[in-house]
């Protein structure tokens, strides 16, 4: 019988002896990043004696990253916690696209164009956005951006679009 009533028994894929399915799937996921990191890195030149080679750091971080999945793994498997959520798409994507675009409007479009295009599609990976104030933010964040990185920093960022410029 469920101690909660009116909720069916969650059905999961894991085995048994998996208590805590969330926190193993997220060290083997941790695992196979690492090993991916492992895999990307071998063709690089490691360490040789006490000069670091441009391997080196990748494999470090690569090998600590696999022991704390294998770590979190365990945990998973040793206590009991909440079955597997429900992966949303929605975030991942915008975030994505939103990098993507970014990086293909900096160059003709301009910092200012690139910055607030990007943020705002950010902002639509959550239903949760309120425009208003999220018009607010990228104004400002574009701003602080557009004075910082040419300004403060001197970096030589096109701040217009090439056609505004000319």
């Amino acid at each position: 019988m469920n101690a909660t009533p009116g909720h069916a028994p969650v059905k999961s894929i894991m085995p048994k002896w998996v208590r805590n399915p969330q926190e193993f799937v997220g060290g083997i996921a941790l695992m196979a990043i690492a090993a991916f990191a492992l895999w990307a890195s071998s063709d690089l030149q490691g360490m040789r004696g006490f000069s670091f080679g441009a391997g080196t750091a990748p494999r470090m971080f690569a090998f600590l990253l696999f022991g704390l999945g294998a770590l979190i793994a365990v945990v998973g498997v040793v206590t009991e916690g909440p079955h597997l959520a429900k992966y949303h798409w929605r975030g991942p994507f915008f975030v994505t696209v939103a990098i993507l675009t970014f990086a293909f409007t900096i160059r003709p479009m301009g910092m200012i164009f690139a910055a607030m295009a990007s943020f705002l599609i950010a902002a639509c990976g959550t239903p949760e956005t309120r425009w208003t104030e999220t018009l607010i933010v990228a104004v400002c964040l574009t701003t602080f951006c557009a004075l910082l990185f040419p300004y403060a920093l001197g970096l030589p960022l096109q701040l217009l679009p090439t056609f505004m410029i000319r």
